[in-house]
């Protein structure tokens, strides 16, 4: 997804430019940090202090000039109008948050108004037409019949939450001004491969034919995530 996303930016945005990126719901800020070492000012918004304390542990390990270019705010990423100004960012992240968020058009209005012209709102979201995938390919069949027909699902830690559906994200996205410009998937091969499992040897091998994939039709519609560029009019 990193690469996604770099690819977009470096599509809208002069090489060299210093942008203003908003990433909320940040977690332990993995890409608040990278774009920060890149040289972008970042605002990493967190409501889980966990969260935000690993992310302020990580920027603690940062050069000072890294640790100048980073804000953390521990507050929920739907009043983003109260802390800020519309249009105050170039790029603004919202990855895995989504489907936490059970009437996320608000939400997602709210992000696009904290884009200046032109700018980027990045989306990650569980793929609600692929959630049949995970439990088909574990010989789950109960569970790959029920997915079907629904948009909830059970996450790794056990929570019940919600996908998304890009029919539907592409018509929220229109209505807020902020409309799709282009889109990947993400983990169309690697989903049902455990969170602690060991990095293969042939890792830039798995990485070039997952970014292939995320890219091309037919394989991107059933990726286990979807990564949405939406580019502010």
């Amino acid at each position: 997804m990193a690469r996604q996303l770099d690819e977009q930016i470096a599509g809208r945005f002069p090489v060299g430019q210093r942008l203003r990126v908003l990433d909320v719901g940040m977690g332990q800020g993995t890409q608040a940090l990278r774009l920060a070492r890149a040289g972008h000012q970042v605002t990493g918004v967190e409501k889980d202090p966990r969260m935000l304390g690993a992310a302020r542990e990580a920027l603690a390990a940062e050069p000072e000039g890294i640790r100048d270019r980073v804000r953390l705010l521990e507050s929920d990423g739907r009043d983003t109008g109260v802390h800020f100004l519309p249009g105050s960012f170039d790029v603004v992240l919202c990855h895995g948050v989504l489907m936490y968020v059970e009437l996320p058009d608000a939400l997602l209005a709210g992000l696009a108004r904290m884009l200046a012209p032109g700018g980027l709102l990045s989306l990650l979201v569980r793929n609600g037409d692929a959630l049949a995938m995970r439990p088909g390919l574990a010989g789950d069949w109960a569970g790959a019949v029920g997915a079907f027909d629904t948009d909830s699902y059970t996450n790794r830690l056990g929570l019940e939450v919600r996908a998304d559906r890009l029919s539907t994200l592409t018509g929220t996205l229109a209505g807020i001004g902020a409309p799709l410009h282009a889109w990947y998937g993400v983990r169309v091969f690697t989903d049902t491969a455990d969170d602690d499992a060991e990095i293969p040897a042939e890792v830039e091998a798995l990485l070039a034919v997952e970014e292939r994939a995320g890219r091309t039709d037919p394989y991107r519609q059933v990726a286990a995530l979807l990564h949405l560029c939406g580019v502010r009019g």
